[in-house]
């Protein structure tokens, strides 16, 4: 029996086989039951290794379900290893790292509480939206970027004269990764958004984009709001085809139809969120992370 076992939870099975074969681990599976009242009954298939298991199990919606599951199975892990990783390809509640608002609670701190009561020793996560929330937590923590092998595949298209462009000053840095990995500049546009509308606006005046391919990269899409504005303010400065370039694509409320309508060619997402859109695994990224 291997050392290593990988616990996959349903939300992350693609991704959790894929990591079981480059870790050389011992895939066990869960199956999951959701009773009437929403509550979920979990069974695991598989032996799992008395020295350590690492539990894949993104936090994407329903969060509160994938939250509860990825417990319950880090829980389950730590009766039979001895050292339990979670692996959290995307962190639920990563926005949640301050109290911007007066009385707001501070989410990520109760996750790190849960995370560690539930008996895990390390928590790996892909890009999470900010190491903030990361300052919670007592037990160790480490935070790896999909940015490599997003550009990797955008590498291999045929773009002219590409320019890397942040949708606001928060992503600047990784737009310059991502320029800088792929050998190209960048610019990072200026937005406002309403606080307690959410509603988003472009504040810069005019950029030099025209005729060029420009890659929009962000760490998350939930909504498209962003994307869409910045989308629709290139376009209008006559620039090339516009691709995004992202790690979690939540693509919630019919956002990939919005992204698509302002003029996206190609919205490219990691593998930390299933979907038609998360065609760059992430597997190898999160392999060394454990090693």
């Amino acid at each position: 029996m291997s050392s290593l076992s990988v616990i996959s939870g349903k939300s992350s099975e693609d991704l959790a086989r894929r990591l079981s074969k480059k870790i050389k681990a011992n895939l066990v599976k869960s199956e999951i039951r959701i009773f009437a009242d929403g509550e979920s009954k979990i069974t695991l298939k598989g032996k799992i290794s008395k020295k350590k298991s690492v539990v894949v199990q993104s936090i994407y919606p329903p969060v509160d379900t994938n939250l509860i599951q990825v417990l319950s199975l880090i829980s389950k892990a730590k009766e039979i290893s001895s050292q339990v990783i979670a692996v959290i390809p995307y962190m639920g509640y990563a926005r949640q790292d301050r109290e911007f608002l007066p009385g707001e609670v501070v989410t990520m701190k109760v996750l790190g509480k849960l995370f560690k009561g539930a008996g895990a020793s390390k928590v790996i996560a892909v890009d999470i939206h900010s190491l903030i929330g990361f300052n919670h937590f007592t037990i160790t923590t480490k935070n790896v970027t999909a940015i490599p092998d997003l550009v990797q595949y955008f590498k291999k298209l045929r773009l002219k004269n590409p320019l890397i462009v942040s949708p606001d000053q928060g992503g600047k840095e990784r737009a310059q990764e991502f320029a800088s990995k792929f050998g190209t500049e960048y610019i990072a546009l200026e937005k406002k958004r309403d606080r307690k509308t959410g509603k988003v606006q472009i504040q810069t005046k005019n950029v030099e984009v025209g005729g060029r391919d420009l890659i929009l990269v962000d760490d998350m899409i939930s909504t498209g709001g962003s994307i869409v504005k910045a989308t629709q303010f290139l376009k209008k400065q006559k620039c090339g085809r516009v691709y995004v370039a992202c790690t979690h694509a939540l693509l919630m409320n019919d956002a990939e139809k919005k992204i698509k309508k302002a003029g996206v060619t190609k919205i490219v997402s990691a593998n930390t969120i299933p979907g038609k859109t998360s065609v760059v695994d992430v597997s190898s990224t999160i392999a060394k992370a454990i090693v």
